[in-house]
Order: structure tokens, then C-alpha cells, then sequence
């Protein structure tokens, strides 16, 4: 396998639009199921444990974040985080419009729609800047780690990543989504941040096996191992790398 950090920038990628495309799919698709409905599960000892149930689905976003740098670098997966985030603000944008279109005569589906589909400004903004410091912090993180492990201990990258990016996104996005409203006591709310913390880090490290499968076969395919030695770590710098 060549290894060339950072003197890529003319190899071409043949899986990078792919994963890109899956990246985007699995974030839309998180967030469409919702990320506003708290669920519980009973523990021994302990009772009922809430937390949000579009932490089944987010977390294969941020696996997916992880071979995106692991692979092919922080500048391409920089370009992904900026690709996703203007699907979610198109896709809240479209969801605004749709919900406040009359509906037809004897539709009775409206306030259900409303319910499902009409998510506050509140909660938009929260889940955007959630995802953006989560995403960034976690692309971040594991590029920094490969330079100081050489290339080794992957596994430790991606926990390590997990646990300060998804640790950001909770923390940022159930305190601002819903922070004094009705049915979110103060307890229910640290409650779920905590969970969503847990379980989705808990996600990664069950998943690591599946993460070092697709991090080999897609190095092997793209023939390159990339080293972000001498990357601009801004996210607002070019993504035109």
C-alpha cells in the first residue's frame, strides 16, 4: 500500500463519493426519524433509564465520519461535514414549507403531520450546531491520534474520537433543543444527555470490528493511506482539497 501523507491530492478516489453518500443518507435519515422522542429502557437496580431514541440510527453517522478521516483525511471529510450539513438545512427548509402548505379539503392529516415534521426553530437550530461541533471534533480528534500513533491503534482513535465528539453533540443538542420546556424536567434532560453519551460511544466499541473491516478493504481499494501532517484544520478552510 502507498502511504503518502498529505500528496494526494491528485489520486483518485473510487469509494469516496459512495461514502460521502452514505454519510449524508444515514444523517437525514436520523434526523427525520427524530431525535425529540425520549424512550426508556428498565435496568436491573435501577428502573427506567430514558433516552432519545434516534440514538439507535445517529451513531453509524459518525462510524462512517471515522473511516471518512481514517481513510481519506480530514480536509475530504471536512468537505463531507459541510456537505451534510447543508442537506440537514435544506431538508428543515423543505419541512417548513411542507408543513405550512394548506392542506386539502378533508385531509385529516395535518396536526399529525405537524407533530412529526414540524420540529421548532429551536430544535433545527440546536441539532444543527450539535451536529456541525460534534462532527468537527470528532474528524479532528482521530486525525491528530493517527499522526501520534503513527498509524496504530485504531480502535483507540475511534473510541477516543466517539467520546469527545458525541460527547459535544449531546451536551450541545438537548440543553438548546429543549432546556425549560414542558415534559423535559431538568433530571429526564441530563438523564438522556448522559445516555445518549454512553450509549452511543458504547456503539463504537461494539462496532469497532465492522470499523476495522471497511477502514482495510477501502484502504486496500484506494491503494493510499493519507497522514494529516501538514492539513489546515480550520473548518472553514478550503474543501476544495
Amino acid at each position: 500500500m502507498e502511504n503518502a501523507p498529505q500528496t494526494a491530492a491528485e489520486h483518485r478516489f473510487r469509494y469516496y463519493d459512495l461514502v460521502m453518500a452514505a454519510f449524508v443518507t444515514i444523517l437525514l435519515l436520523s434526523n427525520l426519524i427524530g431525535a425529540s422522542k425520549p424512550s426508556y429502557v428498565t435496568l436491573p437496580g435501577i428502573g427506567e433509564w430514558s433516552f432519545g431514541a434516534g440514538v439507535l440510527f445517529f451513531p453509524v453517522s459518525y462510524i462512517i465520519g471515522d473511516v471518512l478521516t481514517e481513510v481519506y483525511g480530514y480536509a475530504r471529510a471536512r468537505r463531507v461535514i459541510w456537505t451534510g450539513f447543508a442537506a440537514l438545512l435544506f431538508m428543515a427548509f423543505m419541512a417548513w414549507v411542507v408543513v405550512h402548505l394548506p392542506p386539502a379539503a378533508g385531509w385529516p392529516g395535518q396536526e399529525a403531520y405537524e407533530f412529526v415534521f414540524g420540529n421548532s426553530w429551536r430544535i433545527v437550530f440546536a441539532s444543527m450546531i450539535a451536529f456541525w461541533a460534534g462532527e468537527f471534533a470528532n474528524s479532528y480528534v482521530l486525525a491528530k491520534m493517527k499522526v501520534w500513533t503513527e498509524g496504530r491503534h485504531l480502535w483507540m482513535r475511534t473510541i477516543g474520537s466517539t467520546v469527545i465528539g458525541q460527547g459535544l453533540d449531546s451536551l450541545i443538542f438537548y440543553p438548546l433543543a429543549f432546556w425549560g420546556l414542558a415534559g423535559w424536567p431538568v433530571e429526564l434532560l441530563w438523564q438522556v444527555v448522559l445516555s445518549q453519551w454512553a450509549i452511543k460511544t458504547a456503539w463504537e466499541a461494539l462496532l469497532t470490528p465492522v470499523t476495522y473491516a471497511v477502514v482495510g478493504t477501502l484502504k486496500r481499494a484506494e491503494g493510499i493511506d493519507l497522514f494529516d501532517t501538514e492539513t489546515d484544520f480550520s473548518p472553514f478552510a478550503s474543501t476544495r482539497d
